[in-house]
């Protein structure tokens, strides 16, 4: 097989056009440092794209988590529920706050959090007179947490809910956008994501006063007055103005942006679903996910290598291609706190792997990649 002359990366950044007239503006206007009149607009925009009333830009997916967690009242030693398999900063933010993630395992139908265990959790929780402070829902890979579920087994305890959406801008649940069914929402727009600010993150909500709070908070918790002073500890979590009107120009692009990676994804099932030992991240009947990443599962049994074989092989060909999330219960940061369930996560994470999905990745480069995937499954039953 001949070598790519190129890499081909899982999820570069796409520009729309539009970015360097934004930027040029910001520049022209001499609003480079923090805030300034694209962080305001980009605000706005972001917001009504979403249908919500009020966000906040701040500099990465994991600031807004934080200032999430730290705005539902979490202390130390309370608890706070979310998934096993997701990003390492859905637990740090909890951490952060002195507190304690307990994970659920997930629904494989979806790859989101398992309501059952949900159910089992808070009803267990109550009985023991300790429920949980609040409950972080991810949107996994681009697609939503069940939240009609969710939404109704919290609101019997009374636990307020995040949601988690950094990997699903632009997915729907129903007829709504991913973001705007928790007490507060939050995005990353860092360099792999559908669209990018280069590092950057988004907090939403429909209650003004927590984003009031986190605006704040994110600008080092100063008072006002003429001098500096500061009542409590704040963080420096607030946006640029210039990545912010990077941001304007991506998304005005977004939807087209989901429709190249559904795209992607359409075309690798359509080349790949008759290879035996293949199987997709299943699309959750309620929504439609803007599949940030394809995600595929290898049974080693039935296509004859392993996922890591698999992915070291298009390494080899320089085509980066990355495990799906090793579950938090696993890793040795997380491996002492409280889990129920995990094996479906667990088995994901071993047949799981995540292919190049760009927007802009090319039809040759995709081809390549699907051959070379083909190629090797022949190559062992031949």
């Amino acid at each position: 097989m001949t070598q790519k002359k190129k890499r081909i990366y899982l999820s570069p950044p796409h520009l729309s056009g539009e970015e360097l007239k934004y930027v040029t503006d910001a520049f022209e206007s001499n609003w480079i440092a923090p805030l300034g009149p694209h962080v305001d607009a980009f605000e706005k925009e972001f917001s009504t794209f979403l249908g919500i009333g009020h966000a906040a830009a701040l500099s990465s997916g994991t600031a807004a988590l934080h200032l999430a967690v730290r705005m539902l009242g979490v202390q130390p030693g309370d608890e706070v529920i979310c998934p096993t398999l997701t990003f390492c900063a859905t637990a740090n933010a909890v951490i952060y706050e002195g507190a304690r993630p307990v994970f659920l395992d997930i629904d494989p139908t979806t790859w989101t959090l398992d309501t059952n265990l949900l159910a089992e959790e808070l009803k267990e929780s109550a009985q023991r007179g300790k429920l949980p402070k609040a409950l972080i829902a991810v949107d996994l890979y681009g697609q939503c947490a069940n939240y009609d579920a969710i939404l109704d087994i919290c609101s019997q305890y009374d636990i307020p809910v995040i949601e988690d959406a950094a990997e699903a801008l632009g997915a729907t649940y129903g007829s709504r956008k991913a973001g705007v069914f928790g007490k507060i929402g939050i995005f990353s727009f860092n360099g792999n994501k559908i669209i990018t600010t280069s590092g950057g993150g988004m907090l939403v909500s429909e209650e003004e006063s927590y984003v009031r709070r986190a605006k704040f908070l994110s600008t080092q918790a100063r008072d006002p007055a003429p001098h500096y002073q500061h009542t409590m500890v704040g963080y420096n979590y607030r946006l640029s103005n210039i990545l912010a009107a990077i941001g304007r120009a991506q998304l005005k692009v977004l939807p087209e942006r989901v429709d190249a990676r559904r795209k992607v994804f359409e075309t690798y099932r359509r080349a790949l679903e008759g290879y035996s030992g293949i199987g997709f991240m299943p699309e959750a009947l309620y929504g439609k996910s803007s599949r940030w990443l394809t995600c595929i599962t290898i049974d080693e049994k039935l296509f004859g290598a392993n996922r890591e074989e698999i992915r070291s092989c298009l390494e080899r060909q320089d085509i980066e291609a990355r495990p799906i999330w090793k579950p938090l219960h696993l890793q040795p940061a997380y491996s002492h706190l409280r889990t129920r369930g995990g094996t479906v996560a667990e088995k994901i994470f071993d047949q799981g792997l995540c292919l190049p999905s760009g927007s802009n990745l090319t039809s040759d480069d995709l081809q390549f990649v699907i051959s070379f995937i083909t190629n090797l499954y022949n190559e062992i039953h031949s």
